[in-house]
């Protein structure tokens, strides 16, 4: 497992991480046990990073992940890396977010204990609070790594303003936030900001959801009957959709010419884009996660690049990436 420098982490981190949301319902119903021998498997594959959220499945990833560690021999080997302050109701509704410093100690106070572990890596909020000036959330952070409990400051979904506010109290060491082939519009100011004050980043959905991969699930999704939120995203609907699977058909026939699956190709460009950028992978088996991390033997040339961003130029994609309500959320989609 090749390895790279995520921010000002001190040991390095596994080239990929394991995003661990889909175990716990987002995408449907999971397999306990197989989702367990996946985390398993990633370890023993040499992956360090876990991502997780404490509003994934209320609480159910966290201590799944932390069951998982319980019983693995490379417990001292993981990073764990943990999104805060999603509110939800009893019925799984998002209903806001809190990041008041005192939800913030309170917060990890509940993810230490159902991860089992003394303290957690990487602490960042899930989203920005509108109510909360960043500075202040930063700040019980701050105090968090101060007493122990956390190792490192990381940010989500955040702009590049927001980036250098949130640096200029605490040093952050990676930003979480969507990037993939059909998602990329980090590029305009966000990745350079970054980079400028040596941050890194976690990149997720970089199969756009599932979208870049089983394509006869992508188009019967809406209409399966289980409960997988992807129906509700733009990307997954209607015309959008058809849009969309027609990008990935352009991709998996450039994919077949490597000898690779779409996924594999998908994942190899989020790799190629820079060593500073560390995809998560969102397998919840154990077949996935192998054909996952056969992306790192993908090597890409530059004509190879050249094919894959005719195929898809960086607003090719229909829909945006969440429903409206949502993205008024995103701190990261405005521009200070």
């Amino acid at each position: 497992m090749p390895h790279r420098t995520l921010g000002r982490v001190a040991e390095p981190v596994s080239a990929l991480g394991l995003g661990c949301m889909g175990m716990s319902g987002m995408y449907g119903p999971a397999d306990e046990s197989e989702s367990l021998a996946t985390i398993e498997a990633a370890l023993e594959a040499g992956i360090t990073l876990l991502d997780t959220g404490d509003f994934y499945g209320m609480g159910h990833n966290e201590m799944l992940i932390g069951k998982a560690l319980a019983s693995s021999s490379l417990r001292d080997k993981a990073m764990l890396s943990v999104k805060f302050g999603a509110l939800r109701d009893p019925k799984g509704n998002f209903v806001g977010y809190d990041a008041r410093p005192a939800a913030v100690k309170n917060f990890v106070s509940y993810s230490l204990k159902r991860l089992g572990v003394d303290y957690i890596d990487i602490y960042r909020p899930a989203r920005v609070d509108p109510n909360v000036p960043i500075e202040e959330t930063v700040g019980a952070i701050a105090d968090l790594i101060q007493a122990g409990y956390v190792r490192y400051l990381g940010l989500s979904e955040v702009s590049a303003n927001t980036i250098r506010r949130a640096h200029g109290v605490h040093p952050v060491v990676d930003l979480q936030i969507e990037y993939s082939v059909m998602t990329r519009s980090v590029e305009a100011d966000i990745l350079p900001t970054l980079r400028e004050l040596g941050i890194g980043m976690t990149a997720y959905g970089v199969l756009s959801r599932g979208l870049i991969s089983n394509t006869t699930q992508s188009a019967t999704l809406a209409s399966s009957g289980q409960p997988d939120f992807r129906a509700n995203l733009p990307r997954f609907q209607g015309e959008n959709l058809k849009h969309n699977l027609a990008l990935v058909d352009a991709l998996a026939a450039i994919a077949e010419t490597k000898g690779a699956s779409v996924a594999q190709l998908a994942i190899a460009w989020v790799l190629a884009q820079g060593n500073d950028i560390v995809p998560l992978i969102g397998a919840r088996r154990r077949d996935r996660l192998t054909e996952a991390i056969g992306a790192l033997a993908l090597s890409l040339t530059p004509a190879d690049l050249a094919l894959i961003e005719a195929a898809v130029p960086p607003t090719a994609a229909a829909g945006d990436r969440y429903p409206a309500a949502q993205m008024a959320h995103l701190d990261s989609e405005r521009r200070h």
